[in-house]
């Protein structure tokens, strides 16, 4: 098995599945590889999260070992690509560490599985390992509207210890792109994972109304 980053750097688990929001995965994948506290990125991408990354971002990739790179539009260094088939990776097994899950997005149908307990790939393997052992799991579930199964399950994850992360992005930032709530809402996921991001946003209050002076 490979080893992880040393131990004073964070080691993450990206997954990314079917669901309409490839541009979440792209900004977070980006903002993992430009993290000094970050060592290793396992990334694993579903067959259909690989339909909607094509769809979504128009990525046209015809090699595996160049996925990671087109989707986060740069080169990476820190970014280990999984087969989501491959269930004998290291991130299969509890005694591998790593600091904890985002999926991003998460399907209805991933959730279920997590919900539920089923682990076909790799993706809900992980996941599967992550509430068992403990470790932060953060399902950035997008679909709507949502029917009372997804609600249920979302309710049975969260009960089994997962986050659940609905990608509800904010607007109290006064956001002029889509850009702008893409980045917002991946800092608000990363900083879960103790990765709080320069560029968020930090509610710090209304500030008070400028006082009106009175002439007589």
């Amino acid at each position: 098995m490979r080893r992880g980053a040393p131990r004073n750097l964070k080691t993450v688990v990206l997954g990314v599945t079917g669901a309409s929001g490839a541009r979440f995965a792209r900004c977070a994948l980006q903002m993992l590889e430009s993290d000094e506290r970050v060592g290793k990125i396992h990334l694993v991408i579903s067959g259909a999260g690989l339909k909607v990354l094509r769809s979504e971002l128009d990525l046209t990739v015809s090699r595996t070992e160049t996925l990671a790179t087109a989707l986060a539009a740069r080169p990476v260094s820190k970014t280990e690509l999984l087969l989501d088939s491959d269930i004998g990776a290291s991130i299969a097994s509890g005694s591998y560490h790593h600091d904890g899950m985002i999926i991003l997005p998460c399907s209805t149908g991933c959730l279920a599985q997590i919900a539920h307990g089923f682990s076909q790939t790799l993706i809900e393997r992980a996941a599967d390992v992550c509430l068992k052992e403990r470790r932060k799991l953060i399902l950035a579930v997008r679909d709507t509207p949502l029917s009372r199964v997804h609600l249920q399950n979302m309710l049975l994850a969260q009960e089994a210890g997962a986050e659940i992360f609905p990608i509800m992005p904010s607007y109290y930032h006064q956001p002029r792109t889509i850009e702008d709530l893409v980045t917002q809402f991946c800092c608000r996921v990363l900083a879960h994972l103790g990765l709080d991001q320069a560029v968020q946003f930090r509610w710090e209050g209304e500030k008070p109304a400028p006082k009106t002076k009175i002439t007589r």
